[in-house]
């Protein structure tokens, strides 16, 4: 059996499946194909921020991972302590506690920048999500118990053999271009893709279980780190998994240490849970016991020939700042447009080159900055005496004076404070979730110099900077609240954003440019008078041009190109910057 598809998915994981969805609303066919039966059992990551929020609102995504995800009140604080419970004199002694991914009084600067707040949701609840919406908007495209054997490029198209564990058989695909989301299982080394940095930096168990910890409990907290005073094989981490959030969880991890035994003799698992919670009598149910790799690498390219690679495939990062998974979803909302683009006509073979200029210097940023992140928790840990590394015969005393209700005591836990407010560059780094830009690729650059970025990345400044994600506003039209951000969308190519006293000569132009370049260009203007209502008077002092100009906005929401002011000849320079954006395979005459 043979079967000609534009896109082969391989790999059935968040980043494959988020493609899936994106690929269909674009309307692109394709084929999923995942070897195991089904989606992640294992809850893996667990934060979606709140740039990966947007890209699933402009997919019709959110609602279910809200409606089943935590809110932001049930996670939005990091913990350290040293026990749950216990009857010794240090068990259940709170270290330090700290606001974290918009909780507390974060919450206001991240709503004032998008439309939605993060959500907590673990891997193995959303991918059926996602699956679920791909199997409904493409019948039959998304295949688990098919593994991909074996593949070639063959210049102008992919030939892969794929294996189907439910009948035995094998067939080939054909596809014009393949998505590889296969978690570094094979493609990118097949393509000669070599991935660069520290490939096993710790290891680490993870222990998944159902338990009752409702009588110790404290609500708010995403990951609480419980810091033994006498023995560091001890130290480690506790997340909440759901599916009930807050006090009635029901489902745990738990990352014991680098070194811990429990990583050789699984037997120990349910007794050091126990001991490390200081719950002696806990009733666990233990579901899986995971032996992982702690890695930072990166992939030396993104593209080679019609073999696209994204997420894991091309970058793996410790778990801090939660940037893993999401980067792997931004990976493939980057990728899906422009790969309908090129299949529709639209668009030159070169758009898709601009994929991995765009993604791998994000890609690179964002594994850096968690590595960073981790390595500096513990350093501050060490720090203040209370680390992995801490000799275990100084352990107890820098507890206790840590404790100490003296004024010395006092003076160790301000310097402690001071210490862990550093520690925002791991869990309050809202401008690596959506600061980021793309300084190279379909866009047009207007000269300014990228902004100053706070050094723990921990305020994000919005700009219509091209390369930039476009700055969420609310608007109104007819009554309808949007968000800037619902401008563009899978079923528009391009948005063009105008002031007020521009909108009608730019839609002259954007309407004569559509006609030449065979794509839909839709304005919006924004302002008094405009089409849509700046309603709270946010996006006037976002935009940064006057009334007269327009901003190009792209299917991902990223900015394309800046005019400041409305040019003598609108319609020129706008086909520029849409040639730059949608390279035609023969570039129109600019007149």
């Amino acid at each position: 059996m043979s079967t000609k598809i534009p896109v082969l998915i391989v790999g059935g994981g968040g980043c494959g499946l988020s493609a899936a969805n994106f690929l269909a609303d674009h309307g692109v066919d394709y084929l999923l194909v995942e070897r195991h039966a089904g989606t992640s059992t294992i809850p893996k990551a667990h934060y979606l921020n709140q740039r990966t929020m947007a890209i699933y609102r402009q997919h019709g995504l959110d609602a279910q991972m809200i409606e089943q995800g935590a809110p932001l009140e049930k996670f939005g604080q990091i913990r350290w302590i040293t026990t749950l419970s216990g009857e010794a004199d240090m068990d259940a002694r709170v270290v330090h506690e700290m606001e974290a991914f918009g909780g507390g009084s974060l919450r206001e600067t991240y709503a004032r920048a998008g439309a939605l707040l993060p959500v907590k949701l673990p891997q193995h609840r959303l991918e059926p999500i996602l699956r679920e919406h791909a199997e409904r908007r493409s019948p039959g495209a998304v295949r688990f118990r098919h593994e991909m054997k074996s593949f070639r490029d063959e210049g102008d198209r992919i030939v892969a053999q794929i294996f189907d564990a439910t009948t035995g058989e094998t067939s080939t695909v054909e596809a014009q271009y393949m998505i590889a989301a296969d978690g570094g299982r094979g493609v990118g080394a097949a393509v000669g893709v070599q991935m660069h940095g520290r490939p096993s930096q710790l290891n680490v168990t993870t222990a998944y279980f159902t338990a009752d910890l409702s009588p110790w409990w404290r609500e708010g907290t995403l990951i609480t780190h419980l810091l033994n005073p006498y023995n560091p094989e001890m130290s480690t981490n506790l997340i909440e998994m759901g599916p009930t959030w807050g006090k009635h969880c029901e489902e745990w991890v738990l990352h014991f240490p680098p070194g811990d035994p429990v990583q050789v003799d699984q037997t120990k698992v349910v007794p050091r849970i126990r001991e490390v919670l200081g719950l002696p009598e806990l009733v666990v149910d233990l579901h899986h016991v995971t032996n992982w790799t702690l890695e930072s690498l990166m992939a030396d390219r993104y593209r080679v020939g019609r073999v696209l690679l994204a997420g894991d495939a091309v970058h793996r990062q410790p778990p801090t700042v939660g940037l893993g998974l999401n980067t792997g979803i931004q990976d493939a909302h980057n990728l899906a447009w422009k790969l309908a683009a090129v299949l529709s006509g639209q668009a030159d073979d070169s758009l898709l080159d601009t994929y991995e200029a765009e993604r791998l210097p994000i890609g690179r940023q964002n594994v850096a900055w968690a590595v960073s992140a981790a390595s500096h928790h513990q350093a501050l840990l060490e720090a203040i005496g209370l680390g992995h590394r801490t000799p275990q015969h100084l352990r107890a005393a820098n507890f206790d004076a840590y404790f100490d209700t003296s004024p010395m005591g006092e003076t160790v836990r301000a310097r402690a404070r001071e210490m862990f407010a550093t520690h925002r560059g791991g869990c309050q780094a809202h401008d690596m979730e959506l600061g980021f830009s793309y300084e190279d690729g379909a866009l047009t650059p207007d000269g300014t110099p990228e902004p100053a970025r706070a050094p723990l990345r921990d305020v994000y400044h919005p700009v219509t900077r091209p390369g930039h994600v476009l700055p969420h506003a609310w608007i109104e039209r007819d009554g309808k609240r949007l968000s800037t951000l619902d401008l563009p969308g899978p079923e528009t190519t391009l948005v063009l954003i105008t002031g007020p006293e521009g909108e009608a000569a730019w839609r002259r132009s954007a309407a004569r440019t559509g006609q030449t370049f065979g794509v839909d260009i839709v304005v919006a203007g924004i302002g008094e008078g405009a089409e849509f209502a700046d309603v709270e008077g946010r996006w006037a002092k976002l935009r940064q041009m006057s009334g007269t100009g327009a901003v190009l906005v792209r299917p991902d929401q990223h900015i394309a190109w800046r005019c400041p002011d409305l040019p003598d000849n609108p319609e020129e320079e706008l086909s520029i910057a849409v040639a730059q954006v949608l390279p035609p395979a023969l570039t129109p005459a600019l007149t």
